[in-house]
């Protein structure tokens, strides 16, 4: 598919990851609206990146764990745009806790987890759906993680939010077929971005150890591949790993 004039909305596009989708969309001719939680300063940063490539941006809060924000944020969108095409559910949250440690792991941050990683990306795939569905070229792009694939990352409940995301980007390509493909990038260790610094020092040095090309994930690799799905024309429910070669990955 020509992304030319497409428009695209990339959750949590003030962090490291979500500005290198939104800079690589832009690139291929698409506008992008970006989400924050409270950096408004680093959403205009990724604005101001998407304006530069000569395209359309716009910044908007949205707190995913409350359905009213989300209902909010897609007006906004529609407002802006008059039509929305990809919907990539970047924004996550995540807290080192070892996994042995199941006392720390509370009921309240269990929940945080699950309800911005897991249930977010669902309720804004619901609320665009219709739109998405309209111009039947619609694209979904989920960033879940290799912890999703194999027991590991910051803690159980993150490593179950991302499986739980890989397994709901199933299910919403067979819901959302034929009009809507969705896929899905798990990515491992990428590091420094501020998510790969809340990972304990051993989690992050485990990931070193294993990558067999010497090298962690990278956020301008995981954009491209952002980038290839919504392009893809045939491709649905697939998972793509960027994560240096981790053998756990592989699959």
């Amino acid at each position: 598919m020509d992304l030319g004039g497409k428009t695209a909305l990339v959750t949590g596009g003030s962090g490291d990851i979500g500005g290198a989708i939104a800079r690589a969309l832009a690139a291929a001719g698409v506008d992008v609206a970006v989400t924050y939680v409270g950096s408004a300063q680093r959403a205009a940063e990724s604005v101001a990146a998407v304006q530069a490539a000569g395209r359309r941006g716009v910044a908007i809060q949205l707190d995913q764990r409350d359905a009213a924000s989300i209902g909010a944020c897609a007006a906004t969108v529609l407002k802006a745009f008059g039509r929305l095409d990809i919907l990539v559910n970047n924004a996550a949250w995540n807290i080192g806790i070892p996994f042995g440690d199941l006392d720390a792991l509370t009921s309240d941050i269990w929940d945080r987890v699950l309800e911005t990683n897991l249930r977010g990306p669902f309720l804004l795939a619901r609320a665009f759906a219709p739109e998405l569905r309209r111009h039947k070229t619609g694209r979904i792009v989920n960033i879940a993680s290799v912890a999703g694939l194999s027991p590991g990352g910051s803690s159980i409940a993150y490593a179950s939010s991302k499986a739980a995301l890989i397994h709901l980007t199933h299910c919403l390509a067979v819901a959302m077929a034929p009009g809507v493909t969705v896929n899905c990038v798990a990515p491992g260790l990428v590091e420094g971005t501020r998510m790969a610094d809340r990972l304990p020092e051993a989690v992050r040095q485990g990931a070193r150890s294993q990558a067999v090309l010497g090298r962690t994930g990278s956020a301008e690799d995981i954009a491209a591949q952002v980038v290839t799905f919504c392009r893809a024309e045939s491709v649905t429910g697939q998972v793509v790993v960027v994560d240096g070669g981790m053998p756990v990955g592989m699959r």
